[in-house]
């Protein structure tokens, strides 16, 4: 007979900026959701870091990308992410890869948190190949010069993009 777990499970978050939100983040939402049955969705607010959209937006944008599933939620934060994972408590960071660059950037970062809450984990999670090259600076200087990105976001966002930068 096996013996039942009884841990409680950890809580994940996955913070950025998601100014905007790209089909690469819900990409690694679903794929955490997969693996945490509860999952923070978590917009950064930074006040050096004037973003396109306000966190309202981003929050807004986000909510209806994802919609109202069990066990995500979506929020935003200032302030160090270790301080808010303390608060929420939450074990386990989500952090997307798409290239090396990425890598050593994330580590620095995840070694930090690490020194800051000994008990946090980060988990990296490759970028699916469809999305190796989606980020959002790239999505909104594509929009800045008139080009498509409904492969790279939501249609709600693609809109809402065009509507901030008046393109058609």
């Amino acid at each position: 007979m096996l013996k039942q777990d009884l841990r409680p499970k950890p809580v994940a978050i996955f913070p950025a900026s998601f100014d905007p939100v790209t089909n690469g983040h819900l990409d690694l939402v679903s794929r955490a959701r997969a693996v945490f049955d509860d999952l923070i969705v978590a917009v950064a607010e930074n006040p050096d870091k004037r973003g396109m959209f306000s966190v309202g937006e981003r929050l807004e944008m986000l909510e209806a990308v994802i919609g109202r599933q069990p066990g995500v939620r979506i929020v935003s934060f200032e302030g160090l992410l270790v301080d808010y994972a303390r608060a929420v408590g939450a074990r386990v960071v989500i952090r997307g890869l798409r290239a090396v660059v990425d890598f050593e950037y994330e580590f620095e970062m995840a070694l930090m948190n690490k020194h800051l809450y000994p008990d946090l984990e980060t988990l990296f999670m490759m970028t699916s190949q469809e999305y190796l090259y989606v980020s959002a600076s790239r999505v909104k200087e594509l929009v800045r010069f008139g080009g498509n990105v409904e492969d790279f976001v939501p249609s709600l966002v693609a809109a809402r993009l065009a509507e901030k930068l008046r393109r058609p």
